[in-house]
């Protein structure tokens, strides 16, 4: 096994393309270490980014929000612009682990372990938040919800690396909430979970929206209907109920010893409907 920590992007790209056998990023480790104490994976490489410049940094532009893959949850927690700007993305963030893991675990690593019920994922979809995306053939951007593919599983081609993940300026009269369902208090996986993203009108209608569902799918799941039932309307009853129903449906879940499948699809409807109720409001509508 080696073990390189790169100072530049160009270098650990480099690195990671030229790499045999299997290799591993280390930003957090919050989810590389635990599967390689348990014995489910042994790297030939491990490559630790965290000393990369800028990939530790919150940065602040006119666009939005750059958030480097190797800042830690409670970094983002301790932002007061992108809490303002962004409520729902740093709730979902601060839920991942307890706090001694909050000090290391990242939402790019989170998003690249590629589990359905990853917290930080959902919250970022709705957010509509991009994937800075390096490369042996240079830098893309993609969207956040096409990484996972599956459990366990990213479309990164071999010695690509996520550099950062990107959210735009919050549109004025803008929402956004995420929650989720754990049969404990705290520290525990969703079972299910939503993302909501709302920005109204001068009246209060919602113009735009993006609800995302994890926990009920292989990946995070978009609810395009879900847009579509909220789009044009104030979020009354109506719109609530139609949303609820549309959600439940979309769901695609297993029956596991921590939910059934009809549990699961009951308990989106109901956290969708909760997300999207506390995503009005921030949006200021009433």
């Amino acid at each position: 096994m080696r073990y390189i920590r790169p100072l530049s992007m160009e270098d650990a790209v480099g690195q990671l393309a030229g790499s045999s056998g299997t290799a591993a990023i280390l930003a957090g480790g919050s989810d590389l270490l635990v599967r390689m104490k348990g014995g489910f994976i042994e790297p030939d490489l491990i490559l630790d980014i965290k000393a990369i410049d800028g990939l530790s940094e919150i940065r602040e532009t006119a666009e939005g929000f750059s958030i480097g893959a190797a800042v830690s949850c409670a970094l983002m927690g301790e932002s007061a612009a992108l809490k303002g700007e962004w409520p729902g993305v740093v709730e979902a963030a601060k839920l991942i682990g307890s706090k001694q893991v909050q000090g290391r675990c990242t939402i790019t690593g989170n998003l690249c372990n590629a589990s359905p019920a990853a917290d930080s994922v959902p919250a970022l979809v709705a957010a509509g938040a991009m994937a800075l995306i390096a490369g042996p053939a240079g830098r893309r951007t993609v969207a956040v919800e096409a990484v996972p593919t599956g459990p366990g599983k990213t479309s990164l081609a071999k010695g690509e690396i996520i550099e950062a993940i990107l959210l735009d300026r919050r549109a004025p009269r803008s929402g956004d909430a995420y929650l989720r369902f754990i049969p404990r208090t705290e520290m525990d996986i969703a079972v299910v979970s939503a993302g909501v993203n709302l920005t109204l009108d001068e009246q209060g209608v919602v113009k735009s929206a993006r609800v995302a569902l994890g926990a009920v799918a292989p990946t995070v799941l978009l609810v395009e209907e879900a847009t579509e039932a909220l789009i044009g309307r104030k979020l009354d009853e109506a719109a609530l109920e139609r949303l609820a129903k549309v959600c439940s449906g979309a769901c695609r879940p297993i029956d596991d010893k921590r939910g059934t499948v009809e549990f699961r699809r009951k308990v989106a409807g109901v956290l969708a409907r909760r997300a999207a109720t506390t995503a009005y409001a921030r949006a200021g509508g009433k």
